[in-house]
């Protein structure tokens, strides 16, 4: 897709993110975060999330390998590799934000 429909396209999807990252700001516990997303997410993609956290938390604490943290978790080394790398140099830092503040 090029040209004006890419760009609406493109324009829409980030509308319709920024909308879903205003729904989530809007809940205020753990409970209520669970019954969105499960309404939101697949299974399967709660599972992808979970273990991403998990992961992130791993390589917080410190003092794993890629391969200790693949053989507890299940995880590829990809995925390991990706999440550590959000972790540390990605502008966004929302892992970060979160335990930060979960250590608060």
């Amino acid at each position: 897709m090029r040209g004006p429909a890419s760009r609406n396209f493109s324009a829409r999807r980030a509308k319709d993110e920024k909308a879903l990252f205003s729904a989530f700001a809007k809940l205020n516990t753990g409970a209520e975060a669970a019954r969105f997303l499960r309404d939101l997410a697949t299974p399967a993609e709660l599972e992808a999330f979970a273990e991403r956290w998990r992961i992130a938390k791993m390589l917080d604490a410190g003092g794993h390998s890629y391969r200790d943290i693949a053989a507890e978790t299940g995880a590829s080394t990809t995925t390991i590799g990706r999440v550590a790398r959000f972790l540390r140099e990605e502008a966004h830092q929302g892992y970060r934000l979160v335990l930060d503040r979960l250590r608060r």
